[in-house]
Order: structure tokens, then C-alpha cells, then sequence
């Protein structure tokens, strides 16, 4: 059977957050405190909606937009890691899941040349109209009230889950023990998992975790999975 690798994106495949990496593409380099603080919690995909406005209101242009989002840093070791899995495809399927948008994931993957390692991504839909602004929609809704309204990461039974911040907690739950959840070292995933390992054995995750630093320690985890 295939080996399943399933990836957050930012500070996963990225080292940065690709939503707050296109405000470099400003003139300035900020946003207004208008359109900052009309953040509401669990809405950002709403909010990167009013940044996308603001940007397209400052005349910046399509071209300048992905010109910047293919800037952002690879993780380390993710290149490595990815060409390994664009490699291997008769035994390994790859999925990225996140709540960035489809515009930014497909530019910086085939900016890094890093497409062809992932068979489908999970993501909110985004395009640009017809006045050069890029419109964002939220991808789904969803019952799930441990995530963001518009995307529950928890689509998959099986999984080999790569990630690093709190909505990538969710698909944890389902996993089972033969199964991998890798959290990012120092990041808000792995505290959470951490805190439910201390607790009741009904709540415990019941896939193996192992932390990770690199792309390089995902690399020997995923070689020794499929080759055992």
C-alpha cells in the first residue's frame, strides 16, 4: 500500500505564513490599522478577503503580487524532502491542506519547483477579477468547532500528518496507531499534542508523534515507512 504525506503549508512547507508575506508587496510594507483590526477570530479567510481589497486599492498588480509570494523561504530540508516525494510517486501520495489559498500554494510550489511532488491541494479557492483584485472564498463549512468556519482539516481516515500551528490538532484525533503525526518543534501543535499525551488515554493521540526540526528528520521517518 502507498505511504499517504499530508502537509500544512505555512511554517510547514514554508517557514513563513504566506498570508502575512503578501503585505510586502505594499508600497509601505504595513496595512492600514482599518484593515488590521477588522480581524474577528476564526474569520481570517474574511480578513485575508479585506487585505487582498486593500492591495488591489493601492493599484498593486498581479504580477507584483506573485513576484513577491514567490520570495518566501522553503523550510529547510523541505526541498529535499519534496524532490524525494515527486521521486517516489508510485509509492507515495502528497496532499497539502491549508488555509492559505490556491493562487499562493501553486505560485511558490512551482516558483521552488516543487509542484510535481504533490498530487492535490486542499485549499480556499482565489482568483483575480476582472479589475486585477484577487477575490479569496473559503474553501467549506463545517460542524468541526475546533477550527476556522471556513476549513476542517480532519477529511482523511488514514493519514501521515505534517503540520505546526492549532487547526492542524483536529485530523490528530482521527488517526490511528500504525499512523504519524509530526509536529513542527516549538510550535503550537506540538504543545497541544504534549498536553493531551498528559492526559486521559481517551484523549491521547493514538498515532505515534515524533517532532521534527527539518525537512531532513521527515525525509528518514518517510524512507523507513515505506521501505518497512
Amino acid at each position: 500500500m502507498k505511504t499517504l504525506m499530508v502537509f500544512d503549508f505555512d511554517h510547514t512547507v514554508v517557514d513563513d505564513n504566506s498570508d502575512t508575506w503578501v503585505v510586502r508587496c505594499l508600497p509601505g510594507q504595513t496595512l492600514p490599522d482599518s484593515v488590521k483590526n477588522s480581524y474577528r477570530k476564526g474569520h481570517w479567510t474574511e480578513f485575508m478577503g479585506r487585505v487582498m481589497n486593500h492591495i488591489g486599492d493601492q493599484e498593486v498588480s498581479p504580477d507584483r503580487v506573485r513576484s513577491v509570494m514567490e520570495t518566501i523561504p522553503i523550510t529547510a530540508g523541505m526541498t529535499d524532502l519534496l524532490t524525494f516525494i515527486s521521486q517516489n510517486k508510485s509509492a507515495i501520495d502528497c496532499i497539502v491542506i491549508s488555509d492559505s489559498n490556491t493562487m499562493f500554494i501553486d505560485w511558490i510550489l512551482r516558483a521552488a519547483g516543487l509542484r510535481a511532488a504533490v498530487d492535490q491541494v486542499f485549499t480556499n479557492p482565489a482568483k483575480f477579477n476582472e479589475l486585477g483584485y484577487m477575490e479569496v472564498q473559503c474553501y467549506h463549512s463545517h460542524e468541526c468547532d475546533r477550527c476556522p468556519v471556513n476549513l476542517c482539516k480532519r477529511e482523511y481516515e488514514r493519514i501521515f500528518y505534517v503540520g505546526d500551528g492549532g487547526n492542524d490538532l483536529c485530523p490528530t484525533s482521527c488517526l490511528r496507531g500504525h499512523d504519524v503525526v509530526m509536529p513542527r518543534r516549538g510550535y503550537t501543535l506540538e504543545k497541544l499534542l504534549a498536553k493531551l499525551q498528559g492526559q486521559a488515554e481517551d484523549t491521547s493521540p493514538r498515532a505515534r508523534v515524533l517532532a521534527w526540526s527539518s525537512g531532513a528528520d521527515i525525509l528518514q521517518e518517510l524512507k523507513a515507512a515505506i521501505q518497512s
